[in-house]
């Protein structure tokens, strides 16, 4: 008895392309997934990095006041408010990413990366300011002229920038990757609860409740037929 061996047909070149686009949308998929978790957390963690750095002493000196000297400091808050400023209008970027859609999208993605920058690049300008200390200076020993003397600064800045560059790359993250992402006013139609179509059927069907009935009445018609 013989065998007849079952030979491969070669595959066309639109399955060859249907399975191609198929990889290539997984892919995406995968990298869309990828992509909210890193920005979510970069977003995060970079918001909160400028938030507690900002607070930390940024510079240090000392004012001449009756023959001797008093330590001052300055910290990010008091150099410059805007990289916090800025930090918390990237956190509000960064829900409100989910909360639109198409080019609502990437305006809000556009603002989380303009807000990552500009706190990166305030935190970097005022990483030499003597101006705070200038001000404190002149206040404690009441001479509009003194200035401060022995000033130093401290690292705090640059780790400032470093949170700014952390929201910069979430809003980059989201430029890039954010038409996949997930949008939460979808999410909710489909989720949670019926949709607008189906209750507006549901209330055109309801026709039990007492006030339908009364009003049957007063036009004359029978509500039981």
């Amino acid at each position: 008895m013989g065998y007849v061996s079952a030979v491969p047909q070669p595959r066309t070149e639109a399955e060859s392309a249907a399975e191609a686009a198929a990889e290539a949308a997984e892919a995406a998929a995968r990298a869309g997934r990828r992509s909210v978790a890193i920005a979510l957390l970069c977003g995060a963690l970079g918001a909160t990095v400028v938030l507690l750095a900002s607070g930390r002493v940024w510079a240090r000196g000392t004012a001449a006041v009756a023959g001797g000297s008093m330590q001052l400091t300055a910290d990010g808050r008091a150099v410059t408010g805007v990289p916090a400023a800025l930090a918390i209008v990237g956190l509000a970027a960064l829900v409100a990413v989910f909360a639109v859609r198409s080019k609502g999208r990437l305006l809000v993605a556009g603002l989380l990366a303009l807000s990552g920058l500009g706190a990166a690049l305030a935190a970097l300008a005022g990483a030499s300011d003597r101006a705070a200390l200038d001000d404190q200076a002149a206040s404690t020993t009441a001479d509009t002229a003194a200035r401060v003397g022995a000033l130093t600064h401290t690292p705090w800045p640059y780790i400032t920038a470093a949170g700014g560059i952390l929201i910069l790359a979430a809003g980059l993250l989201a430029l890039r990757y954010g038409r996949s992402w997930p949008a939460m006013g979808g999410r909710y139609e489909r989720e949670g609860g019926p949709s607008p179509r189906a209750r507006k059927a549901a209330d055109a069907g309801d026709t039990d409740r007492p006030e339908d009935l009364w009003k049957a009445l007063d036009r004359g018609e029978d509500p039981t037929g």
